[in-house]
């Protein structure tokens, strides 16, 4: 649940996530402050390490970046990586290009390949690597995640072949040492990704978090399975609109056609302020109703 949906329906949410203890574990009633947001989910903007500027506009929901601190590529050539270790947030490789550049500017540098964009993919891979060593000094969890946005609504931002030369190399240098530790890796990503999913395996990627009507169900079937693991985002572009039986309908399809009786399939389903709490409620029925399908 965002924060936006906490916000919205305070109380009412309550209820259901109450109703459903296998979903959401012992909540207790009065448990949570509604109006507690922070973050980059707060109003107004906010400054990370690298010097990027979030701006959020409406509390609760994920603030996105307006001001990017390497405009030019000359700016490269002074971009230091902050000495603050902040681990591996959202958006901790590709997007962390995007933010620094702007998403314009960095599409021209993959499509022109500049000199300096090696030089800004190295600075953040670099940052990415030190984070990795300061995860390793401890015990690492059995599944470690990641997130980053990889695709956009109906395609990769650029095409496969420049993920493959420019970005590929980056994720397998992060995940091969968390593999070889003996954890599995989680990768959340949201956009279109279906055609670099047998890449992110390659990286190292045991759980995929792939976005059901961005990559198309019948496509991350050929794609993902008894490949990897799919932790599987439904459609959270149909929840505000649909009616409680067509998501029952979506459970259903998605589960008969990616899960199996040997496992393979997670479900993940986010709900923002603009799904209807009955439809809130009826996703909670439908995780409960069909987890078990194969039993």
């Amino acid at each position: 649940m965002l924060p936006a949906a906490w916000k919205k329906y305070r109380e009412r949410l309550e209820e259901v996530v109450l109703r459903h203890p296998v979903l959401f574990g012992e909540y207790e009633r009065g448990s949570r402050d509604f109006d507690d947001i922070g973050g980059t989910y707060a109003a107004g903007d906010h400054v990370d390490v690298w010097g990027c500027t979030w701006s959020n506009i409406n509390a609760g929901c994920e603030a996105i970046v307006k001001k990017h601190p390497v405009p030019t590529r000359e700016a490269v050539h002074t971009l230091k990586a902050p000495a603050e270790n902040t681990g591996f947030p959202h958006g901790f490789m590709y997007l962390r290009l995007c933010d620094l550049r702007g998403f314009e500017e960095m599409m021209v540098d993959f499509a022109e390949e500049p000199p300096e964009l090696q030089m800004l993919i190295d600075i953040v891979l670099g940052y990415n690597m030190r984070q990795l060593d300061e995860l390793m000094k401890k015990p690492l969890p059995k599944i470690v995640g990641f997130g980053d946005d990889l695709g956009m609504q109906t395609s990769l931002p650029i095409s496969p072949e420049k993920w493959r030369r420019w970005l590929k190399p980056c994720f397998a240098k992060i995940y091969g040492p968390i593999r070889q530790a003996g954890s599995y890796v989680h990768m959340h990503t949201d956009g279109h990704i279906v055609e670099i999913i047998p890449d992110l395996i390659d990286c190292g990627v045991n759980v995929v978090n792939p976005q059901i009507r961005a990559n198309g169900l019948d496509n991350l079937v050929r794609a993902c399975n008894g490949k990897v693991c799919v932790n599987l985002d439904l459609d959270r572009q149909m929840f505000p609109f649909c009616t409680p039986h067509e998501i029952d309908e979506h459970f259903r399809e998605a589960v008969e056609k990616l899960g199996s009786p040997e496992g393979g399939l997670w479900l993940t389903a986010e709900c923002g302020p603009d799904v209807p709490i009955e439809n809130i409620e009826a996703i909670c029925e439908a995780a409960e109703k069909y987890r078990c399908f194969f039993k």
